[in-house]
């Protein structure tokens, strides 16, 4: 009797161990699934099958795009609205030729903080681009650089475990480059901010809060 009484706690402790670590493990592949990912993958996912869900997410999406815009950023919505798109020029970020994060930029990028506190409320992508200047090389390696940069920026005062840097370089102009304000125009730094696990399990209770942190 003794011994069928430890073979089933032994039973109920695995299976507490298999509840508690099983979603740990998932959220751990899953962070290592998106820096594997191509960034259409990764814009394109995780995907919002259930309306009710869309439509709080979309709600709350539009509120936060909203607050960006009177913050005086310049901000577009996609994915059905679903996901928030933030430009920063690159001269809001970085001295000319340079790759250091300078001290505007560090202030152009402190109101994301908010959005990395939370793990898994958001999947943030930052994407840098360069005009032509250059060869494609240079390009390439200069917004590698200030994208890492960037990057480190967000490692050193928050988590990056939902943070994904994508460097472009001249291949994804907004406008032709053949003007000096042209120029400008692709040179550039796109904030993605797409939904993640946290916020779509808000959304499945039926309120969204930033600041309230969830299980994936």
């Amino acid at each position: 009797m003794q011994r069928a009484l430890h073979i089933i706690l032994a039973v109920l402790t695995l299976l507490i161990a298999v509840m508690v670590w099983s979603p740990m493990l998932a959220a751990k592949d899953h962070i290592d699934d998106i820096y594997d990912m191509s960034l259409d993958e990764n814009l394109m996912t995780p995907e919002i099958k259930n309306d009710k869900q869309a439509d709080k997410i979309q709600e709350f999406q539009y509120n936060m795009a909203v607050a960006f815009k009177k913050s005086n950023y310049e901000v577009e919505v996609m994915r059905d609205d679903e996901v928030i798109v933030i430009t920063i020029p690159a001269s809001m970020l970085f001295e000319p030729n340079d790759t250091v994060l300078s001290k505007v930029g560090e202030e152009q990028l402190k109101p994301f903080l908010r959005m990395i506190k939370n793990p898994g409320f958001y999947k943030m992508l930052l994407v840098m681009h360069s005009d032509n200047t250059g060869s494609s090389e240079y390009t390439l390696n200069l917004t590698r650089q200030r994208v890492n940069a960037i990057f480190d920026w967000f490692d050193e005062n928050g988590s990056v475990d939902y943070v994904v840097p994508y460097a472009l370089g001249e291949t994804d102009p907004l406008v032709d480059n053949n003007s000096v304000e042209n120029r400008k125009t692709n040179r550039r730094l796109e904030i993605f901010l797409v939904p993640e696990q946290t916020m779509i399990q808000q959304a499945k209770k039926g309120r969204i809060n930033i600041t309230s942190k969830g299980k994936n």
